[in-house]
C-alpha cells in the first residue's frame, strides 16, 4: 500500500481534512503531520515532518498545504532527495510527475478550490515519472551539494 504523509500551515488545515478522507477513501495509508487546528502556525514545522518521512523512506509521497504553496516548497526542498512541485492547475501536477518525478506536491489552499486541489492530488499520484532523457535530469539534481540521502 502507498504511504503518503500529508501537513498543512493554518491556511490549509480544512483543506487537508477533506484530502486525508479522500485518500484513505483511496485505498492510501495517510499520515496526518498536523496540525490539528486553524491556529497560527509555522509553516517550516510541518514541511520539515513531511519531507523528513519522505527523504528518509517512510512515505512513498508527500503532500503539503499552505496559503499559496510555495513556503511549502521552498522549505521541502531542502531536504535530501524532495522533488517538490507546486501545483496550481491538473497540468503542473502531472507534469511535475512526468518530467521532475517530484515526490512532494505542494498545493494553495488559499488560491485554488479544494476540489481542484482534489483533482491536482488525484492526477498527480495516478501520474507516472517518463524517466528517458527525464531520468538523467533528475539524476543530475540528486548530485547536488547536500542532496545525498542521509538521515534528517
Amino acid at each position: 500500500m502507498t504511504k503518503i504523509a500529508i501537513a498543512s500551515d493554518h491556511h490549509g488545515v480544512s483543506l487537508k481534512a477533506q484530502l486525508v478522507g479522500m485518500l484513505k477513501g483511496m485505498g492510501y495509508d495517510v499520515s496526518d503531520e498536523g496540525p490539528a487546528s486553524a491556529d497560527a502556525v509555522d509553516y517550516p514545522d510541518f514541511a520539515a515532518r513531511v519531507s523528513r518521512k519522505v527523504a528518509d523512506g517512510q512515505v512513498d509521497s508527500g503532500v503539503l498545504i499552505c496559503g499559496s504553496g510555495i513556503g511549502m516548497a521552498i522549505a521541502a526542498n531542502r531536504f535530501p532527495g524532495v522533488r517538490a512541485a507546486v501545483c496550481y492547475d491538473a497540468e503542473l501536477a502531472e507534469l511535475s510527475r512526468r518530467h521532475n518525478n517530484a515526490n512532494v506536491v505542494c498545493l494553495s489552499g488559499d488560491r485554488v478550490s479544494a476540489d481542484a486541489n482534489a483533482e491536482i492530488v488525484r492526477l498527480w499520484l495516478a501520474t507516472d515519472f517518463d524517466g528517458g532523457r527525464h531520468a538523467r535530469r533528475v539524476d543530475k539534481l540528486e548530485q547536488f551539494p547536500g542532496n545525498q540521502a542521509e538521515s534528517c
